[in-house]
């Protein structure tokens, strides 16, 4: 047959956008049950299924090197199970994001001189909807370029007909079942975005900020002690315009006499009580708090055991309102804070400020300092939804990697509180509940009511809640509803429950539990069994990557620089279980250096085809070499296998990289080349062939991780001569009996074999490759060129599996670049030694040394290294030792004993000379 050439140079730009569109034309992405699916086996039954639904990112910008580490880690692992053969299904889509989305578009219009308000409801939201198609187009574009092999016919988008009749059945079942409400609660509420956030949207930073001391004069005389005034500490003097009562504790003794007194509210014209509650802690400060309910989650709860008046001072845009003293009206909270400062002073009230840091809530979308906020929301009741969650997790039915994640679900599900699901917005889910203006009904429906039950008021009279649903109530219910639910779908019925969720730690609270809630609640089981969670890609710094750091990556510049295929396998090499992931774009080249290690290799293998005749090969045909290699094959695939099932990455990632270039092309390949030295025309064909059928093998091991550059090579191959031959051959337990001759995205994964495992062959060539490693490690210390001929001597230990070198001398000279090899029985003079199992080598000191030199190279060396020593000696001696911190002295002693070691090594090399 004729050479196969690839070209000289890998470049990725050459074939990556050819091949997906190959794919995706060809229907590759689609299911093994599906018609149009092209793959080996068409009968669902007879395999696994395997579905994963993607972490839909939002329709408000681009995709970040985040999403690029997530869409790798599901790529891969939907790659190996298709080729495992399970009828695998991998569901795309996107993510109307609410607040995120209806920020940008309000953002643009900012910039015009205009506001939602400008435009009106309906205009507003077609130009989101404008928006949201030019990001989507935009993420899909970078998914392509990535890779995903995702079926694009099956995509699905949180506003979609779909997914919105599955959020209103949703809302009108938990309605039904008394697990809906709504009610005037205290909320937290963003200013900014003149809406409520649910407990988990908001952001917790430690701010620097103050406690300011204030009095409060008795309004009904003195206290028993002569006392005239309290004092209160406050990190938000503004609130205490919304003040009810002050608090103390009922077991204080020291306030006991002045519970049921009365206090005037500075710079109101207010009285309120001094009352007692299990709330305050009495050794907290001066022990007593003041009570604002409107203003504060722990106040409020205060306010409803003690029946006190709630007094909101806020307006939906942060500003204070009418309930507040007039020249207070319409401030910001840190604008009134400031002037009710001054005024306290004025009056004789105000003690001291004391400089704090202290937590402050801040908007999970825009960053402003959030309020707590006296509204009227829509809720979800969330305990009995969280017991069910928590039991399955304890029954087993779902797993989370790593398990640390346990803990953290465990604890929001016991510690749950009710969830705010309405958000006071236009882009979203429109809250499915209208109100009679003749007769006042509320009416909760699955359709657009035609009149109202009650009274017959007509459509016209019927006005729908203004509010639309929180983000997360669309896609909590992701898994089920972008498979039809709830229609009885096929795909619901074949694809449901989904096999993994891979994603990030952050959204944990967010989507996570709140979709296994959805989905026992909905269907009766849980949407998932395997919880990967993956680690944050930061900077070298371990700082999160952002733009307000400039540290940001875009995958497409990455991809640009070096192919998709680099960016995959550095994330998924470097992805180690419960870390996060520290890059910068160098980081890459790891990658890049590994495609091209597998284009050079296998561009070497085809091109010297020529000549060659491919002929079918036993495993009686096999050499102990190819034996070996077929050994090394067998443990990458096994370890590649157990990681990806347990979702360890690196794991897999390691093993392909250690199996491929150390074992397969260092040692493997480079030792065939005797063969096709030294052997006849039929050897040749021999070897050429096992090479061909190992290469089609590793294309097929190595391709979830680089599925492009795999690709293109094994569409080059001469695979069904390659296949044809291995029938030719008859029944055989080594070599792979694939039998597939399509694309390398559909064929089969690498199988486990103990046949291929042989304990006596492994023995002897692991003693081979360490001598040849230490012989040229020897040659590295000695300072010999590499391509310089050196003479050899070695001492072998009779019985010991050493003796298998007499048997491989031309392994050994060619790959330890040894010109003769002698076998001694003692050791010769003029010799530099190496120790081995079973073996002693060493490079004869002879006419191709110059003795001289390298005497003077080994002086030199051992006076550097006593050097250190002495240093070492003097550090450890004085008061380093006792100054400095255990892991900083343990480090320079275990310096002082190796440099010891390598002291003795080299006065026996002086002395051999």
């Amino acid at each position: 047959m004729k050479a196969i050439e690839l070209e000289k140079a890998y470049n990725p730009k050459d074939f990556e956008e050819r091949i997906y569109s190959e794919w995706e034309t060809k229907g590759y992405f689609k299911p093994a049950s599906d018609e149009k699916s092209p793959v080996h086996c068409h009968c669902a039954e007879c395999s696994g299924t395997y579905t994963v639904v993607i972490p839909p990112p939002n329709v408000t910008g681009v995709l970040h090197m985040g999403h690029g580490l997530n869409n790798t880690l599901q790529d891969i692992v939907v790659r190996y199970h298709r080729m495992k053969g399970d009828n695998t299904l991998w569901v795309t889509g996107t993510d109307h994001a609410g607040i995120a989305t209806q920020n940008v578009v309000e953002r643009q219009l900012k910039k015009e001189g205009k506001s939602r308000n400008d435009l009106g409801r309906e205009a507003f939201l077609e130009r989101t909807w404008a928006v949201k198609e030019d990001h989507h187009n935009t993420i899909v574009k970078q998914q392509r370029k990535l890779g995903n092999s995702t079926d694009w016919e099956r995509e699905r988008f949180t506003m979609d007909e779909g997914l919105s009749k599955a959020v209103r059945e949703v809302f009108v079942t938990l309605y039904e079942r008394g697990l809906i409400y709504k009610g005037q609660y205290l909320v937290n509420w963003c200013p900014r975005c003149g809406t409520a956030l649910a407990d988990d949207e908001v952001d917790h930073t430690d701010t620097a900020g103050a406690m300011y001391h204030i009095w409060y004069e008795f309004a009904d005389g003195p206290a028993p002690d002569g006392s005239t005034r309290i004092e209160i500490a406050t990190t938000r003097p503004e609130t205490l315009l919304g003040d009810t009562a002050v608090a103390v504790n009922p077991t204080d003794e020291r306030y006991k006499d002045i519970v049921g007194k009365k206090l005037k509210l500075p710079l109101t014209d207010r009285i309120i009580p001094v009352i007692a509650d299990s709330y305050v802690d009495k050794e907290f400060g001066t022990g007593m708090v003041k009570i604002t309910p409107a203003h504060d989650p722990n106040d409020w709860q205060v306010g409803q055991r003690n029946n006190l008046e709630v007094i909101n001072i806020l307006n939906p845009d942060g500003t204070l309102n009418e309930n507040c003293p007039e020249k207070y009206r319409g401030l910001t909270c840190p604008m009134a804070r400031g002037l009710i400062i001054e005024d306290l002073k004025e009056l004789g009230l105000f003690k001291e400020e004391e400089k704090i840091t202290h937590s402050v809530g801040h908007c999970y979308r825009c960053n402003t300092v959030v309020e707590p906020y006296l509204s009227y929301q829509w809720f979800v009741k969330m305990k009995p939804l969280a017991e069910k969650a928590l039991k399955a997790w304890k029954d087993g039915e779902i797993v989370f990697y790593p398990k640390k994640w346990e803990n953290t679900y465990t604890h929001w599900m016991e510690n749950i509180r009710d969830w705010c699901i309405s958000r006071q917005l236009w882009w979203g889910h429109r809250i499915p509940v209208w109100y009679c203006k003749d007769c006042g009904e509320m009416i909760v429906a699955r359709e657009d009511p035609e009149k109202c039950p009650k009274c017959g008021a007509s459509a016209g009279k019927l006005e729908q809640d203004p509010d639309v649903l929180d983000t997360w109530f669309s896609s909590w219910l992701w898994p089920f509803s972008t498979l039809g639910w709830p229609e009885k779908t096929s795909d619901l019925q074949t694809f449901f429950p989904t096999s993994a969720l891979v994603t990030a730690y952050d959204i944990i609270f967010f989507w996570v539990s709140r979709m296994i809630m959805a989905s026992l609640e909905f269907t009766g089981k849980v949407p998932f069994r395997d919880i990967y969670i993956h680690g944050l890609v930061r900077d070298k710094q371990g700082r999160k990557m952002s733009k307000t750091l400039g540290n940001g990556m875009d995958p497409l510049e990455i991809i640009d620089m070096y192919g998709a295929d680099a960016l995959k396998f550095t994330l998924g090499f470097m992805c180690a279980q419960g870390q996060d992931i520290l890059i910068d774009k160098e980081s890459f080249k790891l990658g890049s250096r590994f495609c091209n290690k597998v284009w050079n290799a296998s561009r070497y293998l085809l091109g010297n085809l020529d000549g060659r005749s491919l002929v079918p090969v036993t495993d009686s045909d096999l050499t102990e070499l190819d034996k070996w290699i077929y050994g090394c094959l067998n443990r990458a695939v096994k370890t590649v296998r157990e990681s990806l099932e347990s979702y360890r990455y690196n794991d897999a990632a390691s093993a392909i990289m250690e199996y491929f270039w150390n074992e397969f092309c260092d040692w493997y390949v480079e030792a065939t080349k005797i063969n096709f030295k030294n052997g006849d025309d039929a050897e040749k064909d021999r070897q050429a062939s096992v090479l061909l059928s190992l290469l089609e093998e590793n294309l097929r091991l190595l391709h979830p991780y680089l599925p492009f550059v795999t690709e293109e090579i094994y569409s080059k191959l001469p695979v069904s001569e390659i296949v044809e031959n291995r029938k030719k051959a008859g029944k055989n337990k080594i070599l792979s009996n694939s039998e597939y001759c399509g694309m390398l995205i559909n064929a089969p994964f690498p199988e486990v074999s103990a046949s291929r495992e042989d304990c006596d062959v492994e023995k002897r060539f692991d003693v081979l490759k360490d001598l040849i490693g230490k012989v040229r490690a020897l040659r590295t210390e000695c300072g010999l060129d590499p391509a310089s001929k050196i003479n050899i001597a070695v001492l072998i230990e009779k019985g010991s599996a050493a003796e298998v070198c007499r048997e491989k001398v031309d392994m050994i000279q060619l790959l330890a670049g040894v010109a003769q090899t002698e076998f001694v029985e003692a050791k010769p003079a003029a010799a530099i030694g190496t120790v081995g199992t079973g073996f002693e080598a060493f490079i004869l000191v002879d006419e191709t040394i110059n003795r001289d030199q390298l005497l003077v190279r080994f002086q030199k060396a051992l006076e550097t290294e006593e050097g250190w020593v002495r240093r070492s000696e003097s550090k450890l001696n004085g008061s380093f030792a006792q100054h400095a911190p255990a892991e900083l002295v343990a480090e320079e002693r275990a310096k002082m004993e190796e440099s010891r070691r390598r002291i003795e090594k080299l006065r026996s090399y002086i002395e051999s000379l």
